[in-house]
């Protein structure tokens, strides 16, 4: 039994609220500048509280991660586990740059500025990271296969390649955006994945 299982119902209620709060400022000031305290007052818990459920800022750091992939990764595969065809990918694309458009850029994405702050100074949090990116690259992956099956691609499509390829449009492009404040390179980076992927529609 994990020791979170071994929690009251309480108790996994204030540790999930703890990641929460701290997942918003970290995504907001970045990991080295939210600081203890601020998230101890953004949580509504004591120092102890803190510590009860997590060994040091590294710890709650790691679970911030885990928080974070599950919420961006997850959405992502059920919007991709349903794709069928080249149309539905770039619905995906539109609902992503519709919500860079109504961030106006700002913060990029949670995953892609963790790793851009943590990767070369963590390598617990690199190797989660990573993780993270390759669960996206197969969800991509899926849906790409998906639409193989259907006959929407030739079959010396590379599902994987492709997806790595629409991933790193993905990342690249909203840095980008988030530097811009515009979502125009987070619309070009994913259109010129796709058109990548087009060239291999029968």
């Amino acid at each position: 039994m994990s020791a979170t299982a071994a929690l009251t119902a309480k108790g996994r209620a204030t540790r999930a609220r703890i990641i929460e709060r701290a997942a918003v400022l970290m995504y907001r000031d970045g990991v080295a500048a939210t600081s203890t305290e601020a998230i101890l007052k953004a949580a509504g818990v004591s120092n102890s509280q803190l510590y009860h459920y997590f060994a040091d800022k590294g710890d709650l750091t790691h679970a911030v991660i885990a928080h974070q992939i599950e919420r961006v990764v997850g959405r992502n595969e059920e919007l991709l586990a349903e794709m069928d065809s080249l149309a539905v990918l770039e619905g995906w694309r539109d609902a992503l740059v519709e919500f860079a458009s109504r961030r106006e850029g700002q913060g990029g994405c949670p995953i892609g500025s963790l790793a851009s702050e943590l990767a070369d100074v963590d390598e617990p949090s690199r190797t989660l990271l990573l993780a993270g990116m390759e669960r996206w690259r197969a969800a991509i992956r899926v849906g790409l296969t998906n639409a193989k099956a259907r006959g929407e691609l030739r079959v010396d499509a590379d599902p994987d390649h492709l997806a790595l390829a629409s991933l790193a449009a993905l990342q690249g492009g909203a840095l980008l955006t988030q530097a811009s404040r515009d979502a125009a390179p987070l619309k070009a980076g994913l259109d010129a994945a796709i058109g990548y992927i087009r060239s291999f529609a029968t």
